[in-house]
């Protein structure tokens, strides 16, 4: 979920994302202390989709299409080898990331009215390690997260998440097969 102001975050938010365990031993000291997501609660990940529905408008109908969608697409593994830049953040970018943007793509597809960032961004697949610093301090994070690099991840889940005010829940996980 980068490239988002955490101030913005709003009650009964959702997002789909991917999580990515085989990531927290490389990225999470860094993200503690320049993610502001990472702090709300979010583990390392990819984002599939922010923001999602509403979170009153995800029932259990709403799951069984996101799992049916989901179980649709075979799980996958990945690599994490290079860092990369939007302004003001530094990320991991996965290869491949066709097997997010198909996730993406289908989440689009089926809820045209959650584009992804809210049609304010371009989606592109990563891993989000900072945000909100100047070219300095994400040099510094980069020089210290090369050591950690690169670093293979399985991906065989999507996470719906929901800001509760204070921080991000998971509410559900749907398998790909």
């Amino acid at each position: 979920m980068a490239d988002d102001d955490p101030e913005l975050f709003v009650v009964g938010q959702t997002a789909l994302v991917v999580p990515v365990p085989e990531a927290e031993s490389a990225v999470r000291v860094w993200r503690n202390r320049f993610d502001p997501v990472a702090r709300a609660g979010v583990p390392a990940h990819v984002t599939v989709v922010f923001p999602f529905l509403p979170a009153s408008r995800v029932d259990a109908g709403t799951c069984a299409v996101l799992d049916d969608m989901f179980g649709r697409h075979r799980s996958f593994d990945v690599r994490f080898e290079e860092c990369g830049r939007f302004p003001g953040v530094l990320y991991l970018a996965p290869t491949p990331d066709a097997p997010f943007r198909r996730l993406t793509e289908a989440v689009v597809d089926r809820y045209p009215e959650a584009p992804p960032y809210g049609g304010k961004y371009e989606p592109h697949p990563h891993l989000t390690v900072a945000q909100g610093q100047d070219d300095t301090v994400l040099d510094e994070i980069e020089t210290g997260l090369r050591p950690g690099l690169p670093f293979a991840a399985r991906v065989p889940t999507v996470d719906l998440v929901v800001y509760s005010g204070t921080d991000w829940q998971h509410r559900a996980s749907f398998s790909l097969r």
